[in-house]
């Protein structure tokens, strides 16, 4: 392997704004591995709607309105934790790469990184966790630093970029899941199914047994089809109990995985079925809705957030990845110096799947 260099490219987040606040960076000091930590090069690296969430500030309360609505200045809670960020800041949580060193077995081996920083004397404790490009440097960069206990084995048979796709998406669709409670017999309504996440849960909902009802639009029906969908209904029906019985035969479902939020909220809640699960992890739509709490209640909801993954959760998805359960979604890729263009792009939502920057050729 090539000797490491002192300087590496990187993309650098200056503070919370625009797009102008990622800065192409040639001079970027190569991080250092401690004892506890592996050195990865870089080859790709996925895109999230987390890198734009806190690029704007879109986490903190005083931002208000759907993500790419307004950006945010300065912040004191702009992290998705409610916590400060410090600045300039590498960004890019699902990284693929080569373990350069540090890495014990995987020394040489292309891994994936799971992303969520933990206390590793009390790693449940989902208020001692951090996440990777937010609390720490990140992917967006040719050389990252990750935990050792956060390497897992890449997916044979597939490029970096395809292999990017898992992390975020792939976790946090496996999480809502998991949080949900997802078997078989499971109707589950997915909204924003187009996207990474929603994508995955498709998958993930037909590997557990259950039906897949997967909301986007008409444009990208049959890229989402195509990933297992057992039906389609358009993004935002002006009836969806009755959309929901015309392609189904049944005018409610068991299960609510939500990505999307806003004014669709509450005829999501209309069409549980009592004792019905709503699981969220997104609200691209818009986060503010309004709650009838008489919905909740009386009809016997449990009411789920889902974003901190537990521990093991991970090493479940890397194993999926590399016995083939999920396939990837990679929709483009970009160098990573037009990680702007990447970001345009991603803002666009005119894509089905992932988008990726690549750091490094394979």
């Amino acid at each position: 392997m090539a000797a490491v260099p002192k300087t590496m490219r990187a993309v650098a987040l200056t503070g919370h704004g625009g797009l102008d606040k990622l800065e192409w960076r040639e001079d970027w000091p190569v991080p250092r591995a401690d004892g506890e930590s592996a050195l990865v090069r870089v080859l790709a690296c996925g895109l999230n709607n987390t890198d734009v969430n806190t690029r704007m500030g879109w986490y903190s309360p005083q931002v208000a309105g759907a993500t790419g609505a307004q950006t945010g200045g300065d912040l004191d809670d702009g992290g998705w934790g409610g916590k400060p960020l410090s600045f300039p800041r590498i960004q890019g949580a699902d990284v693929c790469g080569v373990v350069v060193s540090g890495g014990g077995d995987l020394d040489g081996k292309r891994i994936l990184a799971d992303p969520w920083l933990r206390d590793w004397s009390d790693p449940r404790n989902r208020m001692k966790c951090g996440y990777f490009g937010s609390e720490c440097d990140g992917g967006f960069a040719e050389y990252c630093v990750v935990s050792r206990r956060n390497l897992h084995l890449a997916p044979a048979g597939l490029s970096a970029a395809e292999a990017s796709c898992f992390p975020t998406s792939g976790a946090t669709a496996l999480n809502m899941a998991q949080r949900a409670g997802i078997g078989a017999g499971d109707r589950v309504l997915i909204t924003g199914a187009s996207g990474g996440v929603g994508g995955f849960l498709t998958q993930i909902v037909k590997a557990l047994g259950g039906v897949a009802i997967a909301m986007c639009g008409a444009e990208k029906a049959e890229t989402v089809r195509g990933w297992g969908a057992d039906f389609i209904l358009e993004r935002s029906p002006s009836d969806l109990r009755g959309a929901l019985r015309t392609a189904t035969g049944s005018g409610e479902v068991s299960v609510v995985a939500d990505l999307v939020g806003g004014g669709m909220w509450g005829a999501l809640l209309d069409v549980l079925e009592r004792g019905g699960r709503y699981v969220c992890s997104g609200a691209i739509a818009g986060p503010d809705v309004a709650l009838d709490l008489r919905r909740f209640y009386l009809r016997d909801l449990t009411l789920l957030g889902a974003t901190t993954t537990p521990p093991e959760l991970f090493g479940e998805l890397a194993k999926m990845t590399r016995d083939g359960a999920l396939r990837p979604m990679l929709s483009a890729t970009w160098p990573l110096r037009d990680l702007k263009k990447a970001q345009e792009a991603f803002l666009s939502k005119r894509h089905a799947g992932k988008l990726a920057v690549i750091a490094a050729e394979e």
